[in-house]
């Protein structure tokens, strides 16, 4: 065995050692995509629950069966760019509810890898808080007037409010390496029937 044969085992373990690190990063490569792909449709399922829950509730602001039950003053109690209180009938059984939507810190939830995402509150009357979890990291909200004019926060006057934008944002609740998917949902100038009528 000669010079010539010892440089060719050598290079050959160098080529192979280059096709195992080739191998590893294509292995890995494929299981980040795999991840980010079912994490994608995760968040597109949890930014389309968050959508529909929030549209049909604000668009039932100043609803009740029961019409003559609802006061004759803005249906829209508290405003703010993070949270709102308004009266509605929340099960469609004749009786007026307050329905409050808001915020938690990020601190809550620490038991999920994402430092940004946080509960999404939704509070029937003086009832618990029902947090979820879907991976909200923005929940905003602009007013407007009959005008269409913005309404400056804080909102003083919520019988002013003609109609809302809502803003979310959703991140996955945990991501590969640390990387985040995110979406993004603006519901632009959502009016409900009952709001004007007040």
């Amino acid at each position: 065995m000669g010079y010539s044969a010892i440089l060719d085992i050598i290079g050959s373990m160098i080529i192979g050692g280059f096709l195992i690190l080739l191998l590893w990063r294509l292995d890995e490569a494929a299981v980040k995509n795999l991840y980010n792909n079912s994490q994608e449709l995760v968040l597109q399922q949890n930014l389309a629950t968050v959508a529909t829950i929030l549209e049909n509730d604000f668009r039932r602001i100043g609803y009740c069966k029961n019409y003559s039950l609802i006061p004759q003053t803005n249906a829209i109690s508290q405003a703010t760019d993070t949270s709102i209180s308004f009266l509605t009938d929340v099960v469609d059984d004749g009786n007026v509810n307050t329905l409050r939507y808001y915020t938690g810190p990020t601190s809550e939830l620490l038991s999920t890898p994402n430092p940004r995402d946080r509960y999404l509150y939704r509070v029937v009357d003086d009832g618990a808080p029902i947090g979820v979890n879907l991976g909200v990291t923005q929940f905003r909200m602009v007013y407007f007037d009959q005008t269409g004019d913005t309404i400056p926060q804080p909102v003083t006057q919520p019988s002013l409010i003609a109609s809302v934008e809502i803003n979310i944002a959703v991140e996955n609740v945990s991501g590969y390496d640390e990387e985040y998917s995110s979406a993004f949902w603006r519901q632009i100038r959502l009016a409900a029937k009952n709001l004007q009528n007040r």
